[in-house]
């Protein structure tokens, strides 16, 4: 009877034994499909990298300003100045004819506006709000930001320049076409420096970082990033009555043009033929400078 009772608890033992490792594999089994399903619904975040058409610019000349920042010739002729498709203060969608001129290849740094206000004994500009550590915004290899339209103004003058005409701003983005963003008419991630996270910088970009996104003259940037000032004064209604050879802009007054978009704009409001306007004196972490000169000025001197 005893052995009996020992077999029949063998039995048990066994059976239960074998029920309980059935039951872990079936655990295991179970818990490796969720985690192969959580794995499949986690979207990693990474930096895209926009496919990179190789583009020869050889054919435009380069120079050096003043202050040792290269430029480029942008040939004299006609192009399309703002569109039919976009808010009321870009139509009508004009013919402008512009004489050659010079632009900056890259948006001016943080580096290079601190060596200017070395040289001229000028202040730091006060710095604009930020609703995150500014450390992350204020780096020499960045753009230079806080800058009002007189400090831009005053900027461009040193370094033997001035600021662009908002014709001439537009061409050097353009190109004699219609073209929306610097590379084309449709938004493409990655290409340029727009609000979110999709072409990888959550605030500002290095100027010239971007390769993909050069304009037809191979200027960077001018799609996002920084917005830019221009030389003009704004005018909502200026397009109706502007002159087809070198706009030169309204009359004077306190409220100017800005260029471009920035980190902070949708990519509507990044196409360029969007126009902003700010009073003069406005400092912001989403404008800086780039700078342009005439074909004629002497003091500038070839590299190409």
């Amino acid at each position: 009877m005893e052995n009996k009772n020992v077999l029949i608890g063998s039995i048990i033992f066994v059976f239960a034994s074998f029920v309980l490792m059935i039951g872990l594999l079936v655990n295991e089994s179970y818990k490796a499909k969720k985690q192969r399903e959580l794995l499949a619904s986690v979207k990693t975040e990474h930096r895209p990298v926009a496919a990179v058409v190789v583009r020869d610019f050889s054919m435009y000349k380069t120079l050096a300003g003043d202050e040792g920042r290269e430029m480029v010739q942008i040939p004299e002729g006609p192009f399309t100045m703002g569109s039919s498709e976009g808010d009321p203060d870009e139509v009508p969608e004009h013919q402008a004819y512009l004489k050659t001129f010079y632009m900056d290849k890259k948006e001016v740094t943080q580096a290079e506006y601190d060596r200017f206000l070395r040289m001229t004994k000028r202040n730091k500009p006060g710095f604009p709000v930020f609703e995150d550590d500014q450390a992350k915004i204020l780096k020499p290899e960045l753009p230079a930001i806080g800058v009002s339209w007189l400090d831009a103004e005053a900027y461009c003058k040193w370094a033997g320049k001035r600021l662009p005409t908002e014709a001439e701003w537009e061409k050097a983005g353009r190109g004699e076409g219609r073209r929306r963003y610097a590379w084309g008419d449709t938004f493409v991630p990655g290409q340029a420096n727009v609000d979110g996270r999709e072409d990888g910088f959550q605030y500002l970009a290095p100027p010239g970082v971007l390769e993909a996104g050069r304009s037809p003259y191979g200027l960077y940037d001018m799609t996002g990033n920084v917005a830019e000032w221009v030389a003009d004064s704004y005018d909502e209604n200026y397009y109706k009555k502007t002159p087809y050879r070198d706009p030169p802009g309204p009359e004077e007054a306190d409220l100017k043009v800005i260029r471009g978009g920035s980190w902070r704009e949708t990519s509507h409001n990044a196409r360029l033929s969007k126009r902003f306007a700010a009073k003069k004196w406005r400092t912001d972490s989403t404008i800086g400078i780039r700078c342009a000169r005439d074909a004629e000025e002497s003091r500038l001197r070839v590299k190409k």
